[in-house]
């Protein structure tokens, strides 16, 4: 019922056909296996992106709280090629040796430049080109695997160093994964909760992700298999930088001595009763419902049927927020994290702004299932985020 959005503080494309080029702002993030030359010498690319420690500890301190949560690591495609069946994306947490600069550097480069820009993570260093190595496939000072993987037939040793668990004996699989096919959507989104539990456990710092193809799929020479995704990054001038969305269930159904009924029915006329309709970006908003009966029986009362405040139906009622002018979802309808609750005064639900884009116009759409059918209610429940 309740979705926060994190964005990362950096991210960048590492290329083993240039090992010593950052791409720290560049608007893309890639992972790819490409064949350049006729020979078949196949390059290939991955992304790493992190979000800050301290926004994941205070969500989920501050607001999530007791309440059980999980996180979703979200990309929007800008363009696919050469996906076919089963084509899998891999995603690790990124390891970096413990050293008097143990974090990998965003740089200020971006793809190809002339001339190349060197000043953060590439290939084969997370500091600079021709800095220090990943470390890759040796212990960190907590005995945990740091491991990589490059193809030295076409390739420097490097393109990141990532760990495969989160204990010393390797039992706990920090493996997340997404497979596309021909027509899926390209989008990534993935569940990465134990990864995020284990760098707010201390089990492992926290690096950020590496996204990379499957084994399979990366330095293959084969013509057929070149997979690319372009995803956007966060120095993109869109709306779909990526997205580290902390997912809580805060449904609430306290009615107390209300006395007022729920409308388990369909055909029911439902409406806002508090929106200012412009919002800054830090707002958090409670959104309550009027809920009346579109078609009320005919009785002898002393007020109208259409203004008696109903609650819709509990566990089956949930909303939903669009972008007005792409129609796409920002927040989807979800059985669990979408649940629509209720107090003593109605039925009511929560949104954080700060996961929209400010300057733009969202939709809100609330879906209940009652009387044997779902029913959608988007009359005109529209807002705008602005800057603040």
């Amino acid at each position: 019922m309740a979705v926060y959005k994190l964005f990362p503080y950096k991210d960048t494309t590492v290329y083993s056909m240039y090992p010593s080029m950052n791409t720290g702002i560049d608007p893309i993030l890639q992972i790819s296996n490409l064949n350049f030359a006729m020979n078949t010498s196949p390059q290939v690319a991955r992304a790493m992106l992190k979000f800050v420690d301290s926004e994941i500890n205070s969500t989920l301190t501050n607001l999530v709280g007791n309440s059980s949560w999980d996180a979703y690591l979200k990309l929007f495609i800008a363009t696919a090629q050469g996906i076919v069946e089963s084509s899998t994306l891999e995603i690790y947490p990124v390891a970096v040796a413990a050293t008097t600069s143990s974090e990998w550097n965003n740089g200020t480069g971006t793809y190809l430049d002339q001339p190349l820009s060197e000043d953060g993570a590439c290939w084969e260093s997370p500091y600079f080109g021709n800095g220090n190595a990943w470390a890759i496939n040796t212990y960190d000072s907590n005995n945990i695997w740091m491991t990589g993987s490059w193809d030295a037939t076409y390739s420097i040793p490097g393109g990141g160093a990532w760990y495969t668990s989160s204990q010393a004996d390797g039992s706990d699989s920090m493996l997340v994964s997404q497979t596309f096919d021909i027509r899926s959507a390209k989008d990534l989104n993935v569940n990465v909760t134990k990864i995020v539990q284990a760098w707010t456990s201390s089990a492992l710092p926290n690096h950020g992700f590496i996204i990379k193809w499957e084994d399979g799929a990366e330095f293959n020479a084969n013509k057929l298999v070149q997979p690319v995704m372009q995803y956007y990054s966060v120095d993109t001038n869109t709306i779909y930088p990526p997205q580290l969305e902390i997912r809580w269930d805060d449904f609430v159904w306290s009615t107390g001595s209300s006395g007022i009924e729920v409308l388990d029915q369909p055909n029911l006329k439902v409406s806002l009763a508090e929106n200012p309709g412009t919002f800054f970006p830090s707002s958090i908003n409670r959104f309550r419902l009027n809920v009346t009966q579109m078609y009320p029986p005919v009785t002898w009362v002393t007020q109208s049927a259409y203004t008696i405040q109903h609650y819709l139906p509990s566990g089956s009622s949930w909303y939903a927020v669009k972008d007005l002018d792409t129609n796409e979802y920002v927040v989807e309808f979800d059985d669990t994290y979408t649940l629509i609750s209720a107090d003593a005064s109605s039925s009511y639900f929560d949104i954080y702004m700060n996961g929209l884009e400010p300057e733009r116009y969202y939709q809100i759409l609330v879906k209940v299932t009652a009387g044997g059918s779902t029913t959608i209610y988007d009359n005109e429940y529209y807002f705008k985020v602005v800057n603040g």
